[in-house]
């Protein structure tokens, strides 16, 4: 009898053990311009995320998933948010000392920019430019850094449902200048080459960081892909990846 028991024990030991189910989290964006996100499915973001799956992190799989702005807020706002949201900063959700939700390190950098055509510049550092100028902003959106500076600059303001409407609007002559990140408006200028017609000026503002947001209920997940999103920066992988967006 003891025989018979050891035989099983040893036969158990050597069956295979039953993986553990894959856990999706959902990643919500609510950007939809180049380069974060290209009409094609590829932009930063859709790369981020096949990183973080290419990482094998536990049973942990991430799929991203586009929702606007307003109703990401306000899922956000009632705790009814099932998923993780990328690219946001704690600026936006009045989250600076970063108390309600849980913020990763940044793992980009971007600026916003004042846009306008070249033919007739308008430039924060020709305050007679501004004076009277449309200026197209995004509806909803808060500026950290620029509100202020916008209120005072004589501007008029437009708002837009997004990015690239604004320099649509631009380009029919509908307004006179747009306010986008940086990284938009260069990587929309080399992929249309307008380089020549358009004209860009950094705004001096604080730096806008693009993190990872989750709610407390996703603290076993977030805990996991933290670390890789701090080491990004040092990450030659990733950097080739962003580098083919610049």
């Amino acid at each position: 009898m003891k025989h018979l028991a050891l035989a099983l024990l040893v036969l158990c030991a050597l069956l295979p053990a039953k993986s553990a189910p894959a856990q999706e989290v959902t990643v919500y964006t609510s950007a939809s311009f180049a380069p974060l996100m290209l009409a094609d499915g590829r932009g930063m973001y859709p790369d981020l995320i096949a990183y973080l799956n290419q990482r094998k992190l536990g049973t942990l799989t991430f799929r991203l998933q586009y929702m606007p702005r307003k109703r990401l807020q306000v899922k956000l706002e009632d705790g009814s948010i099932d998923g993780m949201v990328i690219g946001m900063m704690p600026e936006w959700f009045d989250d600076v000392e970063q108390k309600k939700y849980l913020w990763s390190a940044p793992f980009a950098i971007d600026r916003y920019a004042l846009v306008s055509m070249a033919a007739k510049p308008v430039s924060p550092d020709a305050p007679a430019s501004l004076v009277g100028a449309s200026v197209g902003v995004t509806f909803g959106y808060h500026y950290p850094g620029i509100d202020a500076w916008l209120a005072r600059s004589g501007m008029l303001r437009s708002e837009g449902p997004s990015d690239e409407k604004n320099i649509e609007k631009m380009l029919l002559g509908r307004v006179d200048c747009v306010i986008v990140a940086e990284s938009m408006a260069r990587y929309f200028m080399r992929a249309h080459g307008m380089t020549a017609r358009l004209h860009l000026a950094t705004l001096a503002s604080a730096p806008t960081e693009r993190r990872m947001l989750a709610p407390r209920s996703h603290a076993a997940a977030f805990e996991k892909i933290a670390p890789v999103l701090k080491q990004l920066k040092s990450d030659p992988a990733w950097q080739r990846i962003v580098a083919t967006y610049q």
